[in-house]
């Protein structure tokens, strides 16, 4: 009888641990990641001009250096050189050709030569171009790696650009809440000194699991399995790079209701004809 007793009490003690359960939402600590744009110089070069400052908010094709080209300019000259005389070579052998002084082969290989220096002046005129660099895209600078003055190697990031677009929250779950986890699903973000309702949307869910720490495959440690999970946020200009935040998963009910609110209404149900009058489409 006592058995029985202390059995029906466990069972009663699990149901209401279980409703206590299912009305508090799950959180997880994570933080404030981002995607860099970093601008690179293709030759090296000692930086000359920068108009921005950390900081700084800039658009899409703003200047955000510029390297010094005196040899650029020097080998665009040159080119220029070599393009005339290539000019005349060709139009001296067309004339030739006119009045059957010059041979077609000749010509063949002076127009062959006008070409490559056409495209080699080209080539040079494109380096020359590129001693300026432009933002790729409206962002804010996050970092600048060199200043005026300094001597960049080719292909070191000079400046570093943060669109807001590419702002993302990362957090961990473990393996019993991944099936509860979509692509898409909204999530809560609250922080320390941000305004509240900041939501975001989850864009990435790992393949493969992390343990923190690592341990060796057992039934015992399964519970510090892990999976990373990544949701880009609808306000990304309220956060900070590397800023801790708490995320709560929205219930599905909430998120399904947010999106039928977002979707247009659909057309008005005609109201039914009373009682003795015909519908519409029918005769009288």
């Amino acid at each position: 009888m006592i058995c029985l007793v202390l059995h029906a009490s466990l069972a009663c003690l699990i149901v209401v641990v279980a409703g206590c359960s299912k009305n508090n939402e799950q959180s997880f600590q994570g933080w404030i990641e981002a995607n860099l744009i970093f601008i690179s110089p293709d030759e090296y070069g000692r930086i000359e001009t920068q108009p921005v400052r950390e900081g700084d908010r800039v658009e899409a094709r703003t200047l955000l250096f510029t390297l010094d080209d005196d040899l650029q300019r020097a080998e665009v000259a040159e080119r220029e050189a070599t393009l005339k005389n290539a000019q005349q070579a060709h139009d001296r052998a067309s004339t030739l050709m006119k009045t059957a002084a010059g041979t077609q082969k000749a010509f063949d290989e002076t127009e062959a030569a006008l070409r490559s220096a056409q495209a080699r002046l080209n080539s040079s005129q494109t380096k020359l171009t590129r001693r300026k660099a432009f933002s790729p895209a409206a962002g804010t600078v996050q970092q600048i790696y060199f200043r005026v003055g300094e001597l960049v190697p080719a292909g070191r990031p000079v400046v570093a650009i943060l669109p807001p677009g590419n702002m993302k929250v990362r957090f961990f779950v473990s393996e019993a809440i991944l099936p509860t986890i979509a692509l898409d699903d909204t999530i809560n973000i609250q922080c320390d000194g941000c305004p509240s309702g900041l939501t975001a949307r989850i864009s990435f869910i790992a393949r493969t699991a992390e343990f923190t720490p690592p341990v060796i495959y057992s039934l015992e440690e399964r519970n510090k399995l892990v999976f990373m999970i990544e949701a880009l946020p609808e306000k990304p200009e309220s956060l900070r790079v590397g800023q801790p935040v708490t995320v709560t998963l929205a219930p599905r009910g909430q998120e399904q209701a947010k999106q039928e609110q977002e979707q247009p209404n659909p057309k008005r149900e005609q109201p039914e004809p009373k009682r003795g009058q015909p519908k519409r489409g029918q005769a009288k």
